[in-house]
């Protein structure tokens, strides 16, 4: 199972609600994947879904809220015997008419009217029932990127103003969605880790919550110390280079003109470092007769440099 499959698992569990939170839940759900039909003045609703977590959520909603019971079957695809379709359907007029006006899905003339704004939406005028409506939102279309690989989360809208009403709707809770066009659907999006946390948080899914960050915490920590250890191998490819250098200046200086004519401080560091290669300014600065500290070293070793150089350009010390 996928982890965007667990949770909707999860999520198709949540119980301990309201009726004003079922409710919004139904809207978003009936809203975003849906079909209404209206032949004849005649109403009926239909929700066609692979998910069973969805086609779940959906009957029990409808079920507790309303006391209906709607139809449920199963297709599956010809060709992919694995996929099974679940349809539930409430052909009845009467009880569709009153899923949808309570949804505010339907006005008293019988009108869609789902694009209006967050704020002015009467089903989510609470807290607790955004956080439904954004639940119901996942279930419906809605898909989360397993965080070992990605951190991903969306929900694919079939109209703008729907994916602006998601996105106002992560604005409420403080969450910077994004929308994109992708094929024929708005989807609206989170990138960041920590939204996609509050995200599974506000839908109440706690066990996938626990999870990701499960899988956060691990991946900040590798990646703390693949910087750590990135630096460090920097560093010592820096010392290793510059101690090659040293070495080829002192061997240079050693060929040419020979280390005898160098001051007593730069001859017993030359015959120090040809003598350590691998040892830090540190070690090589306490080797000395008379030894002294990090820049000190670091000071003669560049005099040593100087002195090559000056040897290569002029011929001679």
């Amino acid at each position: 199972m996928s982890f965007s499959s667990e949770v909707k698992e999860e999520l198709s569990h949540v119980d301990g609600h309201e009726n004003h939170c079922m409710i919004a839940e139904l809207a978003a759900i009936i809203g975003l994947c849906g079909k209404i039909k209206c032949e004849d003045g005649r109403y009926s609703l239909i929700l066609h879904t692979e998910n069973v977590s969805v086609a779940r959520r959906f009957y029990s909603l409808i079920k507790d809220v309303f006391h209906f019971q709607p139809q449920v079957s199963t297709t599956q695809h010809e060709f992919l015997k694995k996929n099974r379709f679940y349809m539930i359907s409430i052909e009845e007029s009467g009880q569709t008419l009153k899923i949808l006006k309570t949804a505010q899905l339907i006005n008293n003339l019988g009108q869609m009217d789902e694009e209006f704004s967050v704020k002015d939406n009467p089903v989510l005028q609470r807290t607790c029932c955004r956080r439904a409506f954004l639940r119901g939102a996942f279930l419906s279309v809605g898909s989360i990127t397993d965080p070992e690989k990605n951190y991903h989360f969306e929900i694919a809208c079939i109209s703008s103003e729907k994916a602006a009403q998601i996105k106002e709707l992560f604005e409420f809770f403080g969450l910077e969605a994004k929308i994109v066009l992708r094929k024929k659907y708005y989807v609206v999006y989170l990138k960041e880790g920590a939204m996609i946390s509050d995200t599974l948080n506000i839908m109440e899914a706690h066990i996938a919550l626990m999870k990701f960050e499960n899988v956060r915490i691990l991946k900040d920590v590798r990646n703390s110390v693949n910087r750590r250890v990135n630096c460090e191998a920097a560093n010592i490819n820096k010392t290793v280079s510059a101690a090659r250098k040293q070495i080829e200046d002192i061997e240079y200086i050693k060929n040419t003109v020979g280390l005898e004519r160098l001051s007593e401080n730069l001859r017993d560091i030359a015959y120090a470092r040809l003598e350590e290669p691998d040892a830090t300014l540190k070690e090589l600065g306490e080797k000395l007769s008379s030894p002294v500290g990090k820049s000190g070293v670091n000071h003669r070793l560049r005099k040593l440099s100087q002195i090559a150089q000056d040897i290569r350009e002029k011929g001679h010390l």
